[in-house]
């Protein structure tokens, strides 16, 4: 296994794009909220089952599922909270093109590893850390290409109107 896929399996920003891009399916708040948790919940119970798989030497049982819950209850009553956050931040940037909650999302891409490095769980791998900042920039560009596009329309529109 090359370094850098631990680096990978370990980030948390890319879970709450994944709750993000579920809100940005859906019409309804309540919805996107619910589908935004049911994703964020499944992506943890694979997250789970590759943890305890053959694949990472392990054995699972009760007791090591049991175990693995213990150990990543913090992820899980997080996952409560930021599941469906994110997911209503998509479903906002759908209907509205709400531009702060795409902007938050795409601030945990490029803040994440700063982030852990007071907390000795630093990213080791500098690709790993520059791919996520990336997919942050290139988050922020596209909304605000978007915003921008949608305020020359906004012009447009009232300068044809006169």
């Amino acid at each position: 296994m090359h370094p850098w896929m631990a680096d990978v399996s370990l980030l948390s920003a890319p879970w709450l794009v994944l709750a993000f891009l579920a809100g940005c399916t859906q019409r309804d708040p309540k919805r996107a909220a619910l589908l935004g948790l049911g994703c964020t919940l499944s992506a943890l119970v694979g997250y789970g089952l590759m943890t305890l798989s053959p694949a990472e030497n392990a054995n699972m049982s009760v007791a090591s599922v049991a175990a693995f819950i213990r150990s990543e209850r913090a992820v899980f009553i997080g996952a409560l909270v930021t599941g469906p956050v994110f997911a209503w931040f998509g479903q906002r940037w759908r209907v509205d093109h709400a531009r702060r909650g795409a902007l938050v999302t795409a601030a945990a891409l490029c803040l994440e590893p700063l982030a852990r490095i007071p907390t000795d769980r630093a990213i080791r791998s500098s690709t790993v850390q520059l791919a996520e900042v990336a997919v942050g920039i290139a988050m922020v560009a596209y909304v605000a290409t978007k915003m921008l596009m949608s305020a020359q329309a906004g012009q447009r529109e009232r300068y044809t109107a006169r």
